[in-house]
């Protein structure tokens, strides 16, 4: 008989969309038992999915699977870099950005089905003055967004908006100093440019679909910038249109490079976003892509899907999100009943006694 593999869910009980228990329910019922052993982690802290991943590589597990958003699939993935332990995903968060470019579904059971295939692909990763990123990092406009969104505390996509509409009037884009770096070619290309946000993408997307580097791999050990120029507000709408169709590159305001390293100065120290998380950084900002770095369950097709296949996904997104409202509310109901239950018993208990 063959020996079953070791697989790890680490689940972020606060990230993203509500339904964690509802998943972990799936996995019991669809995990193929016959591939597999699994345990469940949950996290208690910032970090601590990258402890937990570190220490599944340390004792030889071989797939460990994130429960969330792109946040907790960051810190798993930074805890299996350069280790033979797979990451898997099961995408619970507000974005999403690396599991749409890696073409796993959103939909639980249909990402449940890409684990049990146990196909497993090779993908670059990114660091940005020494932080981890698989999806994207960047200066502007983006990563004061995500310090916005940081700090009001709010999730989805209608606070995301909200920030980016109280945001944008009041932001002044930067001049940046840019030297664009290919080993290869034995060439680096020193520019200056006043950006409105400059994104170094290993993957095609910010979440959501948000397509902001449309023909990024994320196995091709090359990195994608993408710089916007300062824009005028009736520009918005066209920018925003492209952004979600995939065709930004098209835009007359977007300057677009290939490279494996970056380096990008600013007149101070400031806020970078790496996988739409925030954090403040020297004035000068390293980024580059290691190629091969991480092994990952996901199918061998990535990056912007066919316009039917991301019509199908937003249907089939927005129903399942539908049915986990409803699967929580009965749940929640029945706690309330039993609740309710046990107080009557205690009472009818109470009164027997006199």
């Amino acid at each position: 008989m063959t020996e079953t593999k070791k697989i790890l869910f680490i689940v972020n009980p606060i990230s993203g969309t509500s339904g964690k228990n509802f998943v972990l329910k799936l996995i019991d019922e669809y995990l193929d038992k016959g591939l597999y052993s699994y345990d469940v982690a949950k996290t208690e802290y910032v970090g601590h999915a990258t402890e937990l991943a570190r220490s599944a590589a340390e004792q030889n597990v071989e797939v460990v699977c994130a429960i969330g958003g792109d946040g907790t699939v960051n810190e798993v993935a930074s805890g299996l870099i350069h280790t033979p332990t797979s990451l898997a995903i099961i995408p619970s968060g507000s974005g999403n950005g690396l599991a749409r470019h890696l073409r796993i579904p959103t939909d639980p059971l249909s990402a449940l089905k890409i684990i049990n295939s146990g196909e497993t692909q090779a993908m670059d990763y990114g660091i940005v003055n020494g932080r981890p990123f698989f999806c994207t990092c960047g200066v502007g406009f983006d990563a004061f967004i995500s310090q916005k969104f940081a700090e009001s505390g709010k999730r989805g996509p209608v606070s995301y908006i909200e920030n980016v509409l109280n945001s944008s009037l009041n932001y002044h884009p930067e001049t940046y100093d840019i030297e664009i770096i290919n080993h290869q070619e034995g060439k680096e290309v020193r520019e200056v440019h006043k950006a409105f946000l400059i994104s170094c993408a290993n993957a095609s997307q910010y979440g959501n679909n948000a397509y902001i580097a449309p023909a990024a791999s994320v196995r091709d050990g090359i990195m994608d910038v993408t710089l916007i120029e300062p824009f005028l507000p009736i520009e918005a709408p066209q920018l925003a249109i492209q952004l979600f169709n995939g065709t930004i590159e098209q835009n007359s305001r977007i300057k677009t490079f290939q490279c494996q390293k970056a380096v990008i100065r600013r007149s101070k120290e400031g806020v970078v976003h790496f996988d739409g998380d925030p954090m403040e950084t020297d004035a000068i900002v390293n980024v580059e892509i290691v190629p091969s770095g991480l092994q990952c369950l996901s199918p061998i097709k990535e990056g912007v899907p066919a316009v039917e296949e991301r019509v199908q996904s937003f249907i089939t997104e927005h129903f399942r999100n539908m049915y986990y409202k409803t699967e929580a509310l009965i749940q929640t109901n029945i706690r309330k009943r039993q609740r309710i239950t046990l107080l009557n018993k205690d009472i009818i208990r109470k009164f027997s006694r006199k």
